[in-house]
């Protein structure tokens, strides 16, 4: 049976989420500020008609925010993960072919329909998301990947399809091409843009019909594939499974400047105790662990150090003690006193399913399959860090600033949403927003 993709996108996905929790959010200029409060990753559409730009530094737009009273709030990724996991599987429940694509988007296979059924399709999946969840989405249908994100991008533009964009095979695409600059196709990075500039290729259109002679030799097969697609022919398929994860990082820049080794030591044990959990998540184990840390290369008046250490696991384990016990070796032999270091952070490498352990002659491999089980358990139910090991310290003053950050309304039972009955009741403190 003929099929057709779609793609669905949260609108504003991180703003979204703080408004389903705080209504009165709702039409007024929001965003979210990255780790440390450092640089802006979300805004409301309100918050870009005002000129603030994706990326831009905090201290930068501050002006602007403080003139126009936005309401700022610091990265709340607990948060944003628990709301993108409904989403996802409230798509699961109405349709069977879904690739979830990241945090806020998906791609699905449905059958080939008119307009008017795919509209209407579209339509139904927006309203039962935004009932379940309370998160609004666009969804864009093409016969390719690459053409179902041209088109979910018209969906958000223009108010005119209602949240819904369909193209079909066959469908006189010339006039929507010509409107897409080419650094605006997905696949195609700044580089490659360039490139293609640089030979007349200006926009969506001009790409559909370059020569694919030039783009293997210039943007390798990649470049081929994205031009194909544009045409309408499919050369990306659903990816039913996600594919292996080859490598899990955590790292974070301090709050303040780290100098003493102890607090170096509880960062990295917070960051590799993470990236243990996230192992026994996806049901992995990692051979290989590197640290790292750094100073800060932007204050160049300051004495400047950066190392880092690799170090090969006598066995793969998702084992979190294991792993605190080689990070905690590796950051005594890579510290070095009279920095004031910026950041640090752990990368698992070499990563195995789980279930396939292949035994050491003089390492025996300890089994606390039952502990670490019972560990995320509790925090799963009791919110992260509920239990953490000793290493992890618990005053944390290296801790990354999030000043504004809201409550984590569904993943901490200390922090759940209250409800107020009663005409002109007073608002509880997790209600107040966060002027700038």
């Amino acid at each position: 049976m003929p099929a057709i993709f779609a793609l669905l996108d949260c609108n504003n996905f991180y703003v979204s989420c703080e408004r389903v929790f705080n209504p009165r959010l709702a039409g007024q200029p929001v965003v979210v500020l990255s780790n440390n409060d450092g640089c802006v990753i979300a805004r409301s559409n309100e918050a870009k008609a005002l000129g603030i730009r994706m990326g831009e530094p905090y201290f930068k737009c501050r002006p602007l925010i403080d003139r126009h009273r936005v309401l700022v709030f610091s990265s709340n990724y607990a948060l944003y993960g628990d709301m993108s996991q409904r989403v996802m599987e409230t798509l699961h429940r109405l349709e069977p072919l879904v690739e979830v694509y990241s945090i806020d988007e998906a791609f699905l296979r449905l059958p080939l329909a008119c307009a008017a059924t795919l509209r209407r399709t579209g339509a139904d999946i927006r309203h039962t998301i935004r009932r379940h969840t309370g998160i609004p989405v666009s969804i864009g249908f093409g016969p390719t990947k690459t053409l179902a994100k041209i088109a979910n991008r018209l969906a958000k533009k223009d108010p005119a399809h209602d949240g819904v964009c369909v193209i079909r095979p066959g469908d006189d695409l010339e006039a929507v091409l010509r409107g897409i600059a080419v650094g605006e196709i997905w696949g195609i990075g700044g580089r490659s843009a360039q490139k293609l500039t640089g030979q007349g290729i200006r926009t969506a259109h001009d790409l559909s019909r370059a020569d694919e002679r030039w783009l293997k030799k210039n943007l390798s097969i990649t470049g081929v594939r994205t031009m194909l697609e544009l045409r309408g022919v499919a050369c990306l398929p659903l990816a039913d499974t996600p594919p292996p994860r080859h490598s899990i990082a955590c790292s974070r820049t301090f709050g303040a400047p780290v100098r003493d080794l102890a607090e170096m030591r509880e960062a990295a044990v917070t960051y590799v105790a993470r990236a243990a959990e996230k192992l026994r998540e996806q049901s992995l184990q990692a051979g290989c662990l590197t640290i790292h840390l750094n100073t800060n290369r932007f204050q160049p008046d300051q004495p400047q150090y950066a190392n880092s250490r690799t170090v090969t696991l006598p066995c793969p384990t998702a084992a979190t003690a294991i792993l605190i016990a080689k990070t905690t070796a590796a950051i005594d032999a890579l510290f070095r006193p009279g920095y004031a270091y910026q950041k640090v952070g752990v990368i698992l490498t070499d990563l195995t399913p789980a279930h396939i352990r292949q035994g050491h002659l003089f390492h025996a491999r300890p089994d606390a399959d039952n502990l670490l089980h019972a560990l995320d358990r509790i925090n799963r139910r009791w919110g992260q860090d509920t239990l953490q090991y000793a290493g992890a310290g618990l005053l944390k003053p290296w801790h990354h600033k999030r000043n504004m950050k809201s409550p984590s309304y569904t993943t901490s039972w200390l922090e759940l949403p209250v409800a107020l009955a009663g005409h002109g009741a007073d608002r509880p403190p997790e209600a107040d927003t966060n002027p700038a």
